[in-house]
């Protein structure tokens, strides 16, 4: 499409995403936390060690939840940089990378290149990349699959290339090797309202869309030779409570269709509007211009009597819309179960602030929105400051320093209007910037140290402690002790097996339960859930209320 952007222009958005991506990386000092990451990061770990690649372990029992596409990537960058946090994270990190470029390059087929910019510039500065790239699950490489997908599929039914189909149909096989049939879905949802609404009949049916589920296929076989051969083939299996479980029907059904007809078993989170009310935070800075640009894409159909132009696109709002009712249909949600489509949601809103600061199409709502926004991260700032200086005392100066001197250079660049940019980018995506880089260094570094594995790997490597004899008894589960220490710690039902000067990680209750003359206190520490936040444990002083001890223990 056309440029309609100046050099200087450009250079300023490629900074500012450039920026993004380096916090991403600096989160990475924070580490894995409980529960999905970590167990991920030890199944691929576990992979690896015990070349397992079609049967999936988890702590040495059978794993039947994700596909292995996550696991497979993550166990072969261990096996180049080492059994770590960052070997785990690099995949995925690049499959963000490409998430980006891929919804710069789908937005460029219909729009502008400044309008392509902006929304790769939404989506990297959205919380939810942040959050995605040191908490990582399958849906940070589950969003890059999805959205190259689209962007190739697009191109193809605009040049009619074989490469293009042949690219975008692998894509989708890694997709669906990532999370299941949803990256099939997805393109399906997306495609098919922007056909009709073209009138495109022609393109709805046509034959070299069996090539596609042909080469779809092929690439699931490894996959579905593993399920087949690990469950199908063994009805006495136990699985998640169930015998006759078959691990073919599980993948391809269950765990995504079943979640809306019910025949998944697990009910959380089902009602409707809750993958929304998430979207509250996990779509910040731009939340409410992407609810202004649903409702404008909305209205502007319905002007059109629902018919689209040439060049216009219903990909993005109707890929959103349908693929979020799907998801919200289901009887077990997540709030990041949605960020699968956040680059369309990305396109929606990129498209209504070019509306806002480009034309003037919505000029009435500039001031508003920028006075809004003004307080919200105002709000934002000064839940910050209290964040870096009341929880984890004495509170790092430097980084308190370091967030007024970024906040007053914020002000004097949108007062002077020094960036060849509007104020308005220039004032949320260097605040979501500075938010999220000083939460990384300031706030979960010392939150992380009451997660129970984190400070006791670290003692036991301080300590020289033999792991082969080092035992947990009546600790919650968990796989960061096993994945940071990279060892499977054993768990003991009882210690009568216990042998002079073994060592034992127990809690409170454990520790009542022990015979004490035999035992020496080496450590004492305290625990908390760290997901899972109260007011009470942010506090210094109510914190112990909050908290669990734990003790590491040697017979003697």
């Amino acid at each position: 499409m056309n440029s309609d952007l100046s050099p200087r222009e450009r250079k300023t958005f490629y900074i500012l995403i450039l920026l993004c991506i380096i916090v991403y990386l600096t989160s990475w000092a924070i580490p894995l936390m409980e529960v999905d990451a970590v167990q991920y990061a030890n199944l691929s770990r576990e992979m690896l060690l015990h070349k397992s690649f079609l049967q999936v372990y988890d702590q040495g029992q059978d794993y039947l939840d994700k596909p292995p596409m996550l696991f497979w990537l993550s166990s072969l960058s261990m096996y180049f940089f080492g059994i770590n946090d960052m070997a785990y994270r690099f995949p995925s990190f690049l499959f963000a990378l490409l998430s980006i470029y891929s919804t710069y390059r789908l937005a460029l087929l219909f729009y502008s290149e400044k309008l392509a910019l902006l929304g790769a510039l939404i989506l990297a500065s959205s919380q939810a990349m942040f959050l995605i790239n040191h908490d990582v699950r399958t849906d940070t490489m589950l969003m890059g699959w999805v959205t190259l997908s689209l962007w190739q599929l697009a191109t193809w039914l605009r040049n009619e290339k074989w490469k293009n189909l042949i690219i975008a149909s692998i894509v989708i096989a890694g997709g669906m090797l990532t999370k299941g049939p949803i990256a099939l879905m997805v393109p399906v949802f997306a495609f098919v309202p922007h056909l009709i609404l073209k009138r495109d009949f022609k393109n709805l049916f046509r034959w070299q869309y069996l090539v596609v589920l042909v080469i779809i296929a092929i690439l699931l076989i490894p996959m579905s030779i593993g399920l087949h051969q690990q469950f199908d083939l063994h009805p006495e299996k136990i699985v998640n409570g169930q015998q006759h479980v078959s691990g073919l029907k599980f993948f391809f059904w269950t765990q995504s269709f079943g979640r809306i007809t019910g025949s998944n078993t697990i009910h959380e989170n089902a009602s409707f509007f809750f993958l929304f009310q998430n979207m509250l935070w996990s779509l910040l800075p731009w939340i409410l211009f992407f609810i202004l640009g649903l409702i404008s894409s909305i209205q502007q159909l319905i002007k059109k009597r629902f018919l689209l132009g040439q060049n216009e696109e219903w990909i993005s709002t109707g890929g959103f819309i349908i693929t979020y009712c799907a998801l919200a249909s289901s009887s077990a949600q997540l709030p990041h179960y949605i960020f699968v489509v956040y680059p369309l949601a990305a396109i929606i809103t990129a498209r209504f602030i070019y509306g806002l600061l480009y034309t003037d199409i919505f000029k009435s709502m500039r001031k508003p929105l920028f006075i809004t926004h003004a307080v919200i991260f105002s709000l934002l700032a000064a839940v910050l400051f209290m964040l870096l200086y009341f929880p984890f005392p004495p509170p790092n100066w430097i980084l308190l320093i370091l967030f007024v001197v970024f906040c007053c250079l914020i002000i004097f660049l949108v007062v002077k209007k020094k960036l060849p940019i509007p104020s308005l980018p220039t004032l949320l995506v260097p605040g979501i910037i500075c938010i999220n880089f000083l939460m990384d260094t300031g706030f979960y570094r010392p939150l992380l140290q009451y997660q129970v594995s984190v400070k006791v790997n670290e003692v036991i490597n301080e300590q020289h402690y033999n792991k082969d004899r080092f035992f947990v008894y009546k600790v919650g589960e968990g796989r960061s002790l096993d994945f940071y220490g990279n060892h499977n710690f054993v768990h003991v039902g009882n210690t009568d097996s216990l042998k002079t000067n073994d060592f034992l990680l127990t809690t409170a209750k454990g520790l009542d339960s022990l015979n004490k003359t035999n035992y020496k206190i080496l450590y004492t520490g305290q625990g908390f859930h760290v997901s899972l936040l109260t007011l009470p444990f942010l506090n210094p002083k109510t914190r112990n209320t909050e908290t669990e001890p734990y003790f590491i223990l040697q017979r003697e």
